[in-house]
């Protein structure tokens, strides 16, 4: 461990990365799947997160942790969107249908699930960015201000604005 010096914030340990990886794995891979749409991209993300975060772990403040590991997911996310589409390799997965006992259900399920998937891939960039994180990572309107770099108040009318927009889009599905 390197040594601290004064005023500077102590190193994040071993154990403490470990106990954030157990709290915060699962709302994360929520919140980059709904950027990404496929399973396995978003995993990759979320360990290239903690990879990361392992190497600034002498830099990045335990108070603040939460929201930089955020910021880091969605701005990978983003980045791996952009190269799909410069390439044309994005693909659309198969929505897993909620074990719908007919395929006129299972198919109902997964055009609904399309069309929510659209409605979200088109809002502009700082409305999904803040309906997805609010919805899905378990932060508090603070923490995501501090995760997007906006006042808390900024987060709550973006997500309200987000949900709206879902709503006249989806016709009152969302």
């Amino acid at each position: 461990m390197a040594t601290q010096r004064k005023g500077e914030p102590p190193e994040l340990s071993q154990r403490a990365i470990e106990e954030i990886y157990q709290r915060l794995e699962k709302p994360m891979f929520n919140v980059v799947y709904r950027r990404l749409w496929n399973a396995e991209e978003a995993q990759d993300v979320v360990q290239e997160v903690f990879l990361r975060l392992w190497g600034h772990r002498a830099t990045v403040r335990l108070e603040t942790v939460e929201p930089w590991l955020y910021r880091v997911a969605l701005n990978l996310a983003s980045n791996r969107r952009r190269f799909a589409r410069l390439w044309g390799w994005t693909r659309l997965e198969g929505v897993e249908a909620d074990a719908a006992p007919n395929a006129e259900e299972q198919l109902a399920t997964r055009q609904q699930a399309a069309r929510l998937r659209q409605a979200i891939d088109g809002l502009p960039e700082k409305l999904r960015r803040a309906l997805l994180l609010t919805e899905l990572s378990g932060m508090s309107h603070p923490k995501v201000g501090r995760a997007l770099g906006i006042p808390a108040g900024t987060v709550a009318s973006r997500r309200h604005l987000a949900m709206r927009r879902l709503q006249e889009l989806l016709g009152g599905e969302a």
